[in-house]
């Protein structure tokens, strides 16, 4: 079945200017304010699967969307060779400032420069529920991902009524106290995937070694805010 077929690519609502200004200005504000204001979630969201197995000695990481670097800090990067995908190069600037770290920007959903198998791990943190286009991405992280290599991902709940909620209560309070106007077209232009979407898309290709749910330890994402996932490729 073709990606159109199966709803992809998504064509969100088509944002004005002024739009536009806002909501990449509040993924900056966003990435600035979830560590303090929201500091018990992004523990869960960065936390639930930094720690490495014992074997093989040294990892080489893949983080796509990276973002300006927030997950870096609950890595052992002593251990690893970390690369950083990222599409904003503002944030890329961020990111080649910080040690340690390889930065490439570039896009997920396309053909990425790095050869297949190549990766021992790839991490990807409330990165899928943002991708219009998201079976090439997850093709493209399978390609570069070894046999038995793992999928550390983070989702939002996203359909959720729990997460429904949370959101009324903070991002978007926030994004209407700033920018003044309404924050629903930002996130139908942000969100553009809900967990019942991207689920079924990686059941079937990797193994799930782990899963855990927050804030309740509730096998289900309706009561739940985000899932954090370990899985493996066969």
């Amino acid at each position: 079945m073709s990606n159109a077929l199966s709803g992809w690519p998504k064509i969100p609502p088509k944002l004005s200017p002024e739009q536009e200004a806002a909501r990449e200005a509040f993924v900056a504000v966003w990435h600035e304010v979830l560590p303090t204001q929201y500091a018990l979630i992004e523990k869960f969201n960065h936390g639930a699967l930094a720690d490495l197995p014992a074997s093989p000695a040294r990892f080489r990481t893949l983080e796509v969307g990276a973002g300006i670097g927030g997950h870096l800090p609950f890595e052992d990067l002593s251990r690893q060779d970390y690369y950083c995908l990222e599409y904003r190069e503002e944030f890329c600037q961020r990111l080649r400032l910080l040690p340690s770290v390889k930065v490439i920007q570039g896009d997920i959903q396309l053909r990425t420069p790095f050869e297949s198998g190549s990766f021992d791990r790839v991490v990807a943190i409330h990165v899928l529920e943002h991708l219009r286009d998201l079976p090439p991405a997850i093709d493209e992280i399978e390609r570069v991902l070894a046999s038995g290599g793992i999928f550390d991902v983070v989702l939002p709940c996203e359909g959720s009524p729990a997460y429904w909620l949370a959101r009324k209560l903070s991002a978007e309070r926030l994004f209407h106290r700033r920018f003044k106007m309404p924050y629903r077209p930002i996130i139908a232009n942000e969100h553009v995937n809900t967990i019942f979407e991207i689920l079924p898309l990686l059941t079937p290709r990797f193994r799930a070694s782990r899963v855990r749910y927050f804030p309740l330890p509730i096998p289900s994402v309706y009561p739940n805010l985000c899932i954090a996932m370990r899985l493996i490729k066969p």
